[in-house]
């Protein structure tokens, strides 16, 4: 039995976020002993070469220069969000960082769509706030901890970074997958290294550090492409949404890896979250 497209979309968007909510756990523990450019630098050289790889395998047509273009455009503005996440989360304020940049990511390209395809059907639209409560209720910590100016700084770069990079990447892929995530990477890549190389800082990571930064950078080019493909098969505001699950899936992680245990809140949260994907799904 064949899927419905929106069906589909929701099932990719579902598994980039938990692509991205796994490479977001594995970043930010490497960010933690690590220089934060440099886990971006290094997750993204590792990752170019499978892209390059399933490029030649797939023989994924060439794009013309315009979706080169968008595709390099989209790497500038994940780069930059990614750098401010990665510093958010390594500062050790997870539980506040990563649910206030995603609900700040989701909301930009949310607008755009709307404002370019018009209003998804309301039960889709009241998805919309279930899933960023979900994602607060799951994220945020159990103690009513004051937000500090960095953090907040930080949230917003990151939220414009992956809003943007998302609305890009999107224009950039509406046909292809690898070429304008190739594009991308390559952008990225240029921008970081020529900017830890002027500051002095480009060296190599420590040896104990390449596995966690090698499964974020693998797990972050999943995601890309999950996306993409939620994206062209369905709405960009609700491939967005689902997507922005993630932290979901980084404090699940933090739960079982970590052994933290979740709140009721948190257990809030998830049912928040089932019931999200519910209407997204109706």
């Amino acid at each position: 039995m064949l899927m419905s497209a929106d069906s589909l979309a929701l099932c990719y968007g579902l598994s980039c976020a938990l692509a991205w909510g796994t490479g977001d756990f594995a970043g930010g523990m490497a960010a933690r002993r690590t220089d934060a450019f440099l886990v971006v630098l290094v997750s993204q050289l590792i990752s170019m070469a499978p892209l390059a790889l399933l490029i030649w395998w797939l023989h994924e047509p060439v794009p013309g220069a315009a979706s080169f273009g968008l595709g390099g455009i989209a790497g500038i503005f994940g780069a930059m969000g990614l750098i401010a996440f990665y510093q958010g989360l390594a500062s050790g304020r997870m539980g506040l960082v990563a649910p206030l940049t995603a609900v700040l990511t989701a909301s930009i390209p949310v607008v755009y769509s709307i404002a370019r395809d018009g209003l998804p059907y309301p039960s889709q639209l009241l998805g919309f706030p279930a899933a960023a409560l979900a994602v607060w209720l799951l994220a945020t910590p159990r103690q009513k901890t004051p937000l500090r100016r960095r953090e907040a700084l930080l949230s917003l770069v990151a939220g414009c970074g992956f809003g943007g990079f998302f609305i890009f990447i999107h224009q950039a892929g509406t046909t292809q997958v690898l070429w304008p995530l190739l594009a991308a990477r390559l952008a990225s890549i240029t921008l970081l290294g020529g900017g830890l190389f002027a500051l002095g800082r480009l060296r190599p990571p420590p040896l104990d550090r390449l596995p966690l930064i090698a499964a974020t950078g693998l797990l972050d080019l999943l995601g890309n492409a999950l996306f993409i493909l939620a994206a062209q098969v369905g709405r960009l505001d609700v491939s967005v949404v689902v997507s922005s699950l993630a932290p979901g899936g980084t404090v699940l992680l933090a739960w079982i890896v970590l052994k933290e245990r979740l709140s009721p809140r948190q257990w809030a949260g998830v049912l928040s979250a089932l019931a999200a994907i519910g209407l997204i799904a109706s």
